[in-house]
């Protein structure tokens, strides 16, 4: 099996406070978020990967509160979850006793669930859900002291990209309230392709190839080339043999603006073909 180097080339007076007064105001519209999550074990091997986290958090402005589109959260139709207090999900098996006592415990975002129920109709909204590693293991090295509420929205694996980029497209007003939309999968994730001894930034071939022809497509902003990317990426079903991990990016896409900026921030490699791309959509 060949490896090749995969090179990073980025490195009024009311009675109560409102939602929005409650947190400060992000001075403009935030731009959406595409991270990679890689496998769970970046929860305690933070590789090169965790860091860039670090430092993407940390040049945006403070969010009023985060909506996370976990590709490990499934559902036949659209839900977005409004527990008070979301508990932390240990959703894998058979790894390292110390992840499963991890624990990232934000506040919940119950009214944000409200108001994305006004915004996408017919949404269901789960009072109980908590986060999943798609969305707690990034969270927890972006913001660490845990304190921006959060929210977590599903995915819905048997429906298409196009119609997750349209769910993305009806969220576009929540990133005017200071509300940071970070969709996490993967744009690689064929885990039968994993190798487990191979060090960090170390690729298998193909999957450089198809991660060069999908941010092209997205610095382009060829929608009609990304939707029917199982046809047109090289590689495309080897590097997804399902699509629920590649579905967030289309959300991050559609809520972006139609002109929003595209970079990748951060670029690497895990376990041979788990790319860790990082992608950030910003209003110019």
């Amino acid at each position: 099996m060949t490896l090749t180097l995969f090179i990073n080339p980025i490195t009024t007076v009311s009675s109560a406070p409102t939602f929005q007064e409650r947190h400060l105001m992000p001075p403009t519209a935030l731009p959406t978020l595409f991270i990679s999550h890689g496998s769970p074990m970046m929860s305690i091997e933070p590789g090169s990967t965790g860091p860039a986290w670090a430092r993407l958090a940390a040049r945006l402005p403070r969010p009023r509160a985060i909506l996370s589109v976990s590709a490990h959260w499934m559902t036949h139709t659209p839900a977005v979850s409004a527990a008070k207090h979301p508990e932390t999900i240990h959703d894998f098996y058979g790894f390292p006793a110390p992840m499963y006592e991890i624990q990232y415990n934000p506040p919940g975002a119950p009214e944000l669930a409200k108001k994305i129920s006004r915004l996408v109709p017919g949404i269901a909204i789960d009072p109980n859900r908590g986060l999943d590693h798609g969305a707690w293991v990034p969270l927890r090295y972006m913001y660490p002291q845990a304190d921006i509420p959060v929210a977590q929205f599903a995915i819905q694996p048997n429906d298409t990209p196009e119609a997750h980029f349209n769910l993305g497209r009806q969220l576009t007003s929540l990133r005017e309230d200071g509300v940071l939309i970070m969709a996490s999968g993967a744009i690689t994730h064929n885990l039968r392709d994993m190798v487990r001894d191979a060090p960090e930034g170390m690729a298998l071939p193909h999957i450089g190839e198809f991660c060069h022809w999908f941010t092209d497509a997205l610095k382009r902003r060829d929608l009609p080339a990304l939707f029917d990317y199982r046809r047109q990426a090289p590689h495309a079903v080897r590097v997804h043999p399902t699509d629920d991990h590649l579905l967030p990016v289309y959300v991050a896409l559609g809520a972006a603006d139609e002109n929003a900026s595209f970079e990748v921030v951060h670029r690497g490699i895990t376990l041979g073909a788990l790319a860790m791309d990082a992608y950030l959509f910003s209003t110019t």
